[in-house]
């Protein structure tokens, strides 16, 4: 009984050890797996499976396609490219879906360290809240200067945040 893809894709699952990640990103001071290095791991793997993998750009989409040579059946996964212009910034697209589209397909297990660290938003400061008394004499006395820089540097309130806004001070800058 000739094997399917499924079953020779579940044998090349057994056989990819974790893919160890050799490039740094200095932009994140990250880590991760290179295309050409994931490629190098798995094609020898797919190879002895009789699969062959193809990444082509079809319709503004990068596809990681696996095709078995024995039965023509085919796995794929895609993803469609962003408008970018800037040929260099599109080239770093391609290459990132080309990874992320074959570790999806095969069902590979990595932390995406630079994508983590990219979309993680950047830690603001800890403001220590406004209290009561500095809240009252900011909004009795302050200047439109010092009305900003309670803004700027306290935890207000909405509500705290709309009365200085609505001083005669901070509205007209008359002090």
């Amino acid at each position: 009984m000739e094997k399917t893809i499924y079953s020779k894709l579940l044998n090349v699952s057994k056989q990819i050890d974790p893919i160890s990640k050799d490039s740094k990103n200095p932009f994140f001071k990250s880590k991760y797996f290179d295309v050409n290095a994931l490629i190098g791991v798995v094609r020898p793997i797919l190879t002895e499976n009789n699969l062959v993998l193809l990444q082509p750009i079809v319709e503004n989409q990068v596809y990681s396609i696996i095709i078995d040579t024995d039965t023509s059946e085919q796995v794929e996964s895609s993803l469609i490219l962003p408008n970018i212009q800037d040929p260099q910034k599109l080239g770093s697209a391609i290459t990132y879906y080309r990874r992320y589209t074959l570790q999806s397909l095969l069902g590979l297990q990595a932390e995406d360290d630079d994508a983590n660290v990219a979309s993680k938003q950047v830690n603001k400061p800890v403001k220590t809240k406004l209290s009561d008394a500095n809240f009252k004499a900011t909004l009795e006395n302050g200047t439109k200067a010092q009305i900003q820089k309670v803004l700027n540097t306290f935890e207000v309130t909405d509500i705290q945040k709309k009365a200085l806004m609505l001083t005669k001070a901070f509205t007209d800058g008359s002090k």
